[in-house]
C-alpha cells in the first residue's frame, strides 16, 4: 500500500460517515500519529510503500471511525491549548470552546503563585494548562474518578507541569477551615437528560455519562456544591471560572450571588454561546 493508496482508502471508506473537510483532517491526524507524516510528507511520500505494519493498523483505524468512536479515543490524544493530551474512555475529550476558559483565567490573573483548583479535572487539560500558563501557580485537580486522575497525573508528566491531584468528590467535600484558593474553575456536568436526543452518537455511545449528563430535575446540582464549597475556600476577591448550559446562565448567576459573589457575569464562546458564568468573591 501506498501514501496515495491510504489516503484513497480513507476517502472510500469514511465517505458515508464523515463530510470532505472532515475526513481530509482525519486523515492528516491519523497519518501524522501512525507514521508521523505531515501534510507535506504525505504529497512527497505520495508513490512511496508504507511499512508493513501500516495497512493492518490504518485499516483498524478505520473500522473503528465507521463505528462512529472519536477519532481522539481511537488515537488515544486530543489536542488542547497548544498540548497533547492522553484521552481514555474514562475522560472527556476536551473541547476549543473550553479553551477560551483557559485563556479567561490566564488574561485576568496575572499575578504569580496563585492557589488553583479544578473541580471534576478528567483528563487534567484545564489544570495542566493553567499549571504550565500562569506563573508559578500551585494547582490541585480533583475529580471523583480514581481512572480519570490516574489519565490526569500521567499528562501532567507528559506535559512537565507540577499538579496535585486530589480524588474527591465535590457534593460531599467539607469547607475547608480557612480560605487559601486564588481561583476555582470547573467544567462540570452539564446536559440535561432531556437533551440526549440533541447529541451525537459519537459523544453518547463513547464519552462517560458521569461526566456529561444530569438529571432534568436537579440541572445545576454540581453548580450548587461547587458554590458552596468556594464561598469558603476562596480568599476575599478570588475568582471562580465557570463552563455552562447555555440555558442557565442567569440561574447560575443568581446561585453564586446568593452564596455572596459579586460582579458575576455570563460570557459567550467563539460561536455566539453563553458558554462560562465568572465571579468574584466579596471582599469582607
Amino acid at each position: 500500500m501506498t501514501t496515495n493508496q491510504a489516503i484513497a482508502l480513507f476517502r472510500q471508506e469514511l465517505a458515508g460517515t464523515c463530510d470532505g473537510g472532515e475526513i481530509i483532517a482525519i486523515t492528516r491526524m491519523v497519518m501524522k500519529h501512525v507514521l508521523n507524516y505531515d501534510p507535506v510528507d504525505m504529497i512527497l511520500r505520495g508513490d512511496n510503500e508504507l511499512p508493513d505494519f501500516a495497512p493492518e493498523r490504518l485499516s483498524a483505524i478505520i473500522a473503528r471511525l465507521k463505528a462512529s468512536e472519536p477519532i481522539q479515543y481511537v488515537l488515544g490524544v486530543a489536542q488542547f491549548h497548544g498540548h497533547t493530551f492522553e484521552v481514555t474512555r474514562d475522560t472527556l475529550i476536551p473541547r476549543p470552546e473550553t479553551e477560551q476558559l483557559v485563556d479567561m483565567i490566564v488574561d485576568e490573573n496575572p499575578a504569580p503563585d496563585l492557589q488553583v483548583l479544578d473541580v471534576g479535572t478528567g483528563s487534567g487539560c484545564i489544570a495542566v494548562s493553567l499549571a504550565l500558563a500562569l506563573k508559578f501557580a500551585q494547582v490541585t485537580a480533583l475529580d471523583i474518578s480514581g481512572a480519570a486522575l490516574a489519565v490526569a497525573r500521567r499528562n501532567a508528566t507528559a506535559c512537565k507541569a507540577r499538579i496535585k491531584c486530589v480524588e474527591a468528590d465535590i457534593m460531599t467535600l467539607a469547607a475547608p477551615p480557612r480560605p487559601t484558593l486564588d481561583i476555582v474553575v470547573s467544567n462540570p456536568p452539564y446536559v440535561c437528560e432531556s437533551e440526549r436526543g440533541e447529541m451525537e452518537a459519537n459523544v453518547l455511545d463513547y464519552e462517560p455519562d458521569s461526566a456529561l449528563f444530569v438529571p432534568d430535575a436537579n440541572p445545576l446540582k454540581f453548580y450548587h456544591a461547587i458554590a458552596r464549597y468556594s464561598r469558603n475556600a476562596l480568599k476575599p476577591g478570588g475568582r471562580i471560572y465557570l463552563e455552562i448550559n447555555r440555558r442557565f446562565g442567569k440561574e447560575i448567576v443568581q446561585e453564586l450571588e446568593a452564596c455572596g459573589f459579586v460582579d458575576a457575569a455570563v460570557h459567550r464562546d467563539t460561536w455566539g454561546n453563553d458558554r462560562f458564568v465568572s465571579a468574584t468573591r466579596e471582599k469582607n
